[in-house]
């Protein structure tokens, strides 16, 4: 009865058996730039097959119309999955930019990213590159302000060409560690000493 129990059951898997055709494999592959008919070919399934599996991965199918543009011209379609993945990882587009910038869906941006060895981000982490690329910016201008100050400008002066507010600049000259000069007192201050 011991012995029964520690020898197999079913003999082992052929190698070609023990990785299956999964629907995400086929998808991945379909949004690579694969047609159905190269999938059938490839991986021994029948079309209806390849089918079913594509659409219980969730996968957009292409028009025929969008395939043929797409292997008339692969050269175009890498190039545009390049400057889409320099425009997400360079400057932090979002999918919806992207598809805008490809005049494509978000879905179709998002397979010339990954075309392109791209990986897309969740959205917390695309927060997270806009907010530190706001401050880059911010730091700039606080950088800015606190030249032209140093040369001689007012805050008010600047405030009004920058158009923000005294407070506003205030802060950024803070922020920049710009060495403020002496307030002038007017009104009041004037007033109490000659009162006195």
């Amino acid at each position: 009865m011991e012995l029964r129990r520690m020898t197999p059951q079913h003999p082992p898997a052929s190698p070609a058996k023990e990785q299956p055709v999964t629907p995400e494999a086929l998808r991945e592959q379909y949004e690579s730039g694969a047609t159905v008919d190269e999938l059938v070919a490839a991986s021994g399934l029948s079309y209806g097959t390849v089918l079913n599996r594509l659409h219980d991965a969730g996968t957009v199918m292409r028009t025929s119309w969008q395939t043929r543009r797409m292997s008339q011209d692969p050269q175009a379609r890498r190039r545009l999955a390049a400057h889409l993945r320099t425009l997400y990882e360079q400057h932090g587009a979002t999918l919806t930019e992207l598809a805008a910038a490809a005049g494509e869906s978000r879905l179709a941006a998002r397979r010339l990213l990954i075309e392109a060895g791209g990986t897309p981000r969740s959205t917390q982490q695309t927060l997270r590159i806009r907010s530190a690329a706001r401050a880059t910016e911010r730091q700039k201008l606080a950088l800015s302000l606190r030249a032209r100050y140093e040369v001689g400008a007012t805050v008010p002066e600047l405030a009004e060409q920058c158009n923000y507010s005294v407070a506003t600049v205030y802060r950024l000259l803070h922020q920049a560690k710009t060495r403020m000069r002496p307030q002038h007192r007017h009104g009041p201050a004037d007033q109490k000493k000659t009162r006195s």
